[in-house]
């Protein structure tokens, strides 16, 4: 299969809203941005597909990384200093710029859904929600790559990337 397969089309279902409106100081991860406060507002034609969703502490958001640049097939990740293939990464700039986050769901409001963990810019399309369950998508990894050699400290310090709380909070509701 070459790179002239069939192409996709998706529409939005909402927008992710946060008080992140720079890449460069916003979480690299939801694991490096609890307390970073956000929601994700579906549109109208969406809302019912909403039912029974508050019944889930953490959810899947799938979204368009519509910010991230071109792609870079290798790079070199977040605190390291090796090149790296893109399928090994989390890095944005992707063939395909689709993110994918888990968040903690605080609370609905009709079709708003209100959210802890947001490490994502202000304006990101949302393509689609899916409930975060353990009963199928808790793996007890064996492997984890190069990220094993990444210091767990240094990598929580540094992948907040300058988030400091209230000001966040604010805009954010």
């Amino acid at each position: 299969m070459s790179g002239t397969g069939p192409q996709f089309v998706f529409r939005p279902i909402g927008v992710i809203r946060s008080g992140h409106t720079e890449a460069a100081r916003t979480p690299i991860q939801p694991a490096f941005a609890e307390g970073c406060l956000g929601r994700a507002e579906i549109l109208p034609e969406f809302a019912e597909g909403l039912r029974d969703v508050e019944g889930f502490s953490h959810l899947y958001l799938i979204f368009v990384l519509d910010r991230a640049g071109p792609a870079n097939l290798v790079l070199k990740p977040f605190m390291q200093n090796v090149e790296r293939g893109v399928f090994a990464t989390r890095a944005p700039r992707r063939p395909n710029p689709i993110g994918l986050s888990i968040v903690r769901l605080v609370r609905r409001e009709g079709s708003v859904l209100h959210l802890d963990g947001v490490d994502m810019l202000d304006g990101t399309p949302l393509l689609d929600i899916k409930p975060y369950t353990a009963k199928f998508d808790r793996i007890e990894t064996t492997r984890n790559g190069w990220q094993d050699d990444v210091d767990p400290e240094e990598a929580r310090r540094l992948g907040r990337r300058g988030y400091t709380g209230p000001a966040m909070q604010a805009r954010a509701d």
